[in-house]
């Protein structure tokens, strides 16, 4: 499969790279939903209460026959009731255990056929508009750019090399798309807005070099915009949240990185 070469300035020039011959795997949203699954529930960390949590006081209990229930009261003689689960600073019934495994297991093939099937629907345009993304008319994805953009940092000094980055990707027509996830800045629903995690950002544009050489410093500041090499390249990135079809951006070094990991 054949893709024109896009200049720095946004145009296509005479040349073409050919993309892996995974691009053309059919495309396996269930295989797809469970690597991104898996990848989530592998990073997260084990949690649990203190052990010490609800027995921070000095506490006992005087016995039967007092007409009094039975339950753990504060030495001092406040009598208030304290460390039982039913009291005000007690212990939680069943606390939440460092021990549960989050871990989700899926089979070696199945991770790798995933991975392709990700990278084959960022060719399908109907994929790509299906996650929301807005795709220029008549262009063949996904889109490879000039060797050029990999020096996107050190050229041209003085000027802001985010702003750098911005015009190269409008002149792509990719602009509005970087301007949808910005628009759709908002503040996330439930408790997670007290967990640090208070806006939720739509993701945008993935851009993916050869290698880590200071250039993702030119993409990062821009809104959605998510930069990686072919070697860390993996199904979470390609299908943000399971929903595959993102749409990105690859450097012609980093087509062929890509097809000798494959």
């Amino acid at each position: 499969m054949k893709v024109p070469v896009y200049t720095m300035k946004g145009k296509a020039s005479k040349s073409s790279a050919t993309l892996p011959a995974a691009f053309e795997e059919p495309v396996r949203l269930d295989l797809i939903r469970r690597a991104v699954r898996s990848s989530r529930a592998n990073r997260r960390q084990a949690y649990g209460a203190s052990k010490e949590a609800g027995y921070r006081h000095s506490v006992s209990w005087p016995g039967k026959g007092r007409g009094m229930a039975r339950t753990p009261r504060k030495n001092g003689g406040s009598g208030r009731a304290a460390q039982a689960p039913n009291t005000i600073g007690g212990r939680r019934a069943h606390p939440p255990k460092v021990e549960k495994e989050w871990e989700v297991k899926i089979n070696s093939k199945e991770k790798k056929k995933a991975f392709r099937s990700a990278l084959a629907a960022t060719t399908q345009e109907h994929y790509v508009s299906a996650r929301g993304h807005v795709v220029p008319e008549k262009v063949t994805l996904p889109y490879v750019v000039d060797n050029k953009i990999e020096n996107i940092s050190s050229e041209h000094e003085g000027e802001s090399i985010t702003k750098r980055a911005l015009s190269l990707l409008e002149g792509l027509g990719l602009g509005e798309d970087i301007e949808r996830s910005t628009d759709g800045k908002g503040i996330r629903a439930g408790k997670g807005k007290r967990r640090g995690r208070k806006y939720r950002t739509p993701k945008s544009i993935l851009v993916v070099f050869s290698k880590s050489n200071g250039a993702e410093n030119a993409f990062r500041n821009l809104s959605g915009v998510d930069v990686t090499t072919s070697k860390d390249l993996n199904t979470e990135l390609l299908a943000p949240g399971g929903d595959p079809g993102r749409l990105v951006v690859f450097s012609e070094a980093a087509v062929s990185a890509l097809e000798k990991r494959l």
